[in-house]
């Protein structure tokens, strides 16, 4: 199992922050949380590094069913979306979904295993909709 549902695009990294937000916005996700690692790293270590953006996206209905399930799932939600710009070639951005399917792997819990298929369709729908634009 993969640990993320990611792209590459071609575009610059404002922009793709942007289309991610719309494209999880799309599919219901909101952005409850956000962390500007880069200007993190640089302020509490003097480090410099590429843009790096981690977006804690929620989809209410989704979150509720897996509360509902499991409340410590708490821990692992809202799923993380990752825009950064690739070290390996910085005129590409990559955009990185948390894999949904991780929540019933890490609890065992079998009963999230439809709330994780569902939030996984969601966020590939998200990351398609970048890769086709």
């Amino acid at each position: 199992m993969s640990l993320a549902i990611s792209t590459s695009l071609s575009i610059p990294f404002t922009e793709a922050v942007a289309r991610t937000r719309a494209a999880l916005a799309e599919q219901g996700f909101g952005v409850l949380t956000e962390i500007d690692v880069q200007a993190t790293m640089k302020a509490k270590l003097g480090e410099e590094m590429e843009d790096y953006l981690i977006l804690g996206a929620c989809n209410p209905p989704l979150a509720h069913r897996a509360l509902g399930v499991q409340r410590m799932i708490g821990l692992l939600l809202p799923c993380n979306v990752v825009v950064r710009t690739d070290p390996a070639s910085p005129s590409r951005t990559l955009v990185e979904a948390m894999n949904p399917d991780l929540m019933v792997q890490v609890t065992g819990e079998p009963d999230l295993e439809p709330v994780a298929r569902e939030a996984a369709a969601k966020l590939r729908a998200a990351i398609e909709k970048l890769s086709q634009s």
